[in-house]
């Protein structure tokens, strides 16, 4: 983890400066914390290896969203940066392997911080945004502390800091989801990661349309959830 934090940091701080000259545009940040624990392994980390790449696929045939969405990606099982916030056009194909624990307390308190420093960089070069969004998705419960996140989950919608959201999948402990996020969690029908990442594309299209302070409506969970 060390290797991959060592590598990623640096570099992304000269390149956020270059990146926010030539776009100014502003910035519709999304935070997805994929689970990747052991218990995702085979069919469900292909199917949301494959959610992911539709949605940047759906991001970057759009001329606005390519320009104005950011999102980055954060693995739990181990913690693992996977991708810093990049527009659409910087997509890598990550291929998530299923592996490890749930250290979904470590995932959120690590993702938040990452919020709060790309809203300072936003700041620092006169960038206008959107209330940040992160997305939770797992299939099992914490096996670390995760009241401290959950407190600070709170805290940051409270704040109007940023929008949370859960997803559970198949056995996920929606119990203790209920008390991390605000808002409900949603159960994710079967392995419907493709028809959730295309909700979310279209909902982060409608966001990157409207103006930063705006409210966001978001559609219903029609398709992918279970109601």
């Amino acid at each position: 983890m060390s290797d991959n934090t060592h590598i990623t940091l640096p570099d992304q701080q000269p390149l956020g400066a270059v990146t926010f000259a030539e776009n100014p545009e502003p910035r519709c940040p999304c935070l997805l914390l994929l689970d990747t624990s052991g218990s995702m392994a085979g069919q469900p980390i292909a199917e949301l290896n494959e959610g992911i790449r539709e949605f940047y696929n759906e991001l970057q045939n759009d001329s606005l969203a390519i320009k104005r969405v950011e999102v980055a990606l954060l693995s739990f099982g181990p913690v693992r940066t996977i991708s810093e916030f990049n527009t659409a056009e910087s997509f890598f194909d990550p291929q998530l392997v299923a592996d490890g624990d749930t250290p979904m307390g470590e995932a959120i308190l690590k993702g938040i911080e990452m919020i709060k420093t790309r809203k300072e960089q936003y700041r620092a070069n006169g960038i206008s945004f959107y209330r940040p969004w992160i997305f939770l998705i797992t299939d099992g419960a914490p096996t670390d502390e995760w009241q401290h996140a959950a407190a600070m989950v709170r805290e940051g919608e409270s704040a109007k800091s940023f929008a949370f959201f859960a997803i559970g999948v198949q056995k996920a402990d929606m119990k203790i989801l209920t008390q991390i996020s605000v808002r409900q969690p949603v159960k994710l029908q079967g392995l419907k990661f493709r028809e959730f990442f295309q909700w979310l594309s279209n909902s982060m299209k409608s966001a990157s349309r409207s103006n930063p302070g705006d409210r966001i409506m978001l559609a219903p969970p029609l398709g992918w959830s279970e109601i």
